[in-house]
């Protein structure tokens, strides 16, 4: 059974993890809606689109340099610290950005401060993401890893859940005001995101993993800095961790911030209806993804290469619907009919929600203990680097060229297969944890 401290742990790392996310979407959603007039004014509405969009995509850029950077500090001096300088960075670019003059007011440098702290925020968030997920994992009971993983990944729902939120409220104000002052309560409202996420975050524990590693270090010889050896030992898994996640960045993103245009432009769905159907999506995540996380430990309830095996056939599953779905789902939203936009929207994130779930704890066990944190952030942020920060520039691309949805659905099954192809050749360790005291840990070779 998991100990209160684990339970703690799970929580510290639930909020954090809803805290950044809703910290970048906020910055999805304003860019879709309204930063291209506000930073970009001099340009066609297709153009200030892109190139607000653009500076979402940055972010992304700066998400493996900070996966690296954190990862090998989290991997030398401790998960817990990495993950408090995360959760402050990002936290203070985003109330930054709540405060910056528009290019009315000072001209090209509103712009180039976007792109600044857009960079601090990428950057943060490349490092938070493994810290977050290593630290529920490593203090949970091998049975329960699954469930422990997934629990956190719905952060993901809960901060796009709170962010929408907010926006389905704001569009309500005229438009002058929403477009004045209104944007800007979601960055400032961060603030206290963060407080509550620090607190919680500074009176937790060490990864049990982790101080065993790092015990068990000390007594051999000196190892070479994580970040050389992840290079040097580990860049195949690294590159097919990151091909394995294409499917999961590119469903997602262009589902929650390419929809948001595309349903308002081409699919005659307003505004409010557009954020009422990502929020019923994000909903469903909240759910979905903890009764996946417990299924794959139900599954492989008879042992730990049961559990390994369980996780890959879930996270497998759920690409190939990632795969298949897209083409209803745009079919569906150009249908006109709300019930029948729902119910795609609902399929898609259910699908999706089977790989998001299984994800955490599959990727985690792919390295060993002493590099986890820095292979864990070098192949998911690369992965949301050519699966996430570019795909909904690369759909609004598509669609401007061709006129129709059916190449944008083309791309997202394209990305489905390689990351199908890719996940196959992933394989999970053995190896000893530390939570087990002594025990084997539900990992496989």
């Amino acid at each position: 059974m998991n100990s209160p401290h684990a339970r703690k742990v799970l929580l510290s790392s639930l909020i954090g993890s809803t805290v950044e996310w809703y910290e970048f979407f906020i910055y999805g959603t304003a860019a879709s809606l309204v930063l291209g007039d506000l930073f970009f004014p001099g340009f066609d509405p297709l153009t200030g689109t892109l190139l607000s969009l653009s500076t979402f995509a940055i972010a992304f850029l700066a998400r493996p340099i900070g996966g690296l950077v954190f990862g090998h500090f989290g991997d030398r001096i401790g998960r817990k610290s990495m993950l408090v300088l995360t959760l402050t960075m990002m936290g203070a670019a985003t109330f930054a950005i709540g405060l910056l003059p528009t290019y009315d007011q000072i001209g090209v440098g509103a712009p180039l401060l976007l792109v600044l702290v857009r960079i601090v925020q990428g950057f943060s968030l490349g490092g938070e993401y493994g810290g977050a997920v290593l630290m529920s994992v490593e203090h949970a009971d091998p049975r329960r890893r699954g469930l422990f993983g997934a629990v956190v990944n719905t952060g993901i729902g809960w901060g796009l859940l709170l962010a929408n939120l907010l926006f389905l409220a704001l569009t309500r104000l005229p438009d002058e005001d929403f477009r004045s002052w209104g944007w800007r309560i979601p960055f400032l409202f961060s603030a206290v995101l963060v407080g509550i996420g620090l607190f919680i975050r500074l009176k937790v524990a060490e990864s049990p993993d982790f101080e065993a590693a790092r015990r068990a270090e000390d007594s051999r010889r000196e190892k070479a800095p994580p970040v050389v050896e992840v290079l040097r030992h580990h860049l195949a898994k690294v590159g097919l961790m990151s091909v394995a996640y294409l499917a999961t960045g590119a469903v997602f993103y262009i589902a929650t911030v390419f929809s948001l245009g595309y349903g308002t432009d081409h699919a005659g769905v307003g505004e409010d209806e557009m954020l009422a159907l990502v929020l019923a999506g994000t909903a469903l995540t909240i759910v979905a993804i903890p009764l996946f996380g417990w299924w794959s430990d139900r599954l492989g309830r008879r042992g730990s290469e049961a559990q390994a095996a369980s996780r890959k056939r879930l996270f497998l599953a759920g690409v190939a619907g990632m795969t298949v779905l897209p083409y209803a789902w745009f079919g569906l939203l150009d249908s006109g009919n709300w019930t029948l936009r729902l119910l795609g929207f609902l399929a898609l994130f259910a699908v999706w929600s089977a790989t998001y779930a299984t994800m955490p704890t599959f990727f985690a066990h792919i390295f060993p203990v002493e590099v986890r944190y820095t292979g864990l952030s070098a192949g998911y942020t690369l992965g949301t680097v050519l699966g996430g920060g570019f795909a909904p520039m690369i759909a609004t691309w598509l669609l401007d060229r061709t006129g129709d949805w059916t190449a944008v659905a083309l791309y997202m099954s394209a990305a489905g297969v390689l990351s199908f192809a890719a996940a196959l050749l992933l394989k999970e360790r053995q190896e000893e944890s530390g939570a087990d005291r002594g025990e084997p840990a539900a990992l496989v070779q």
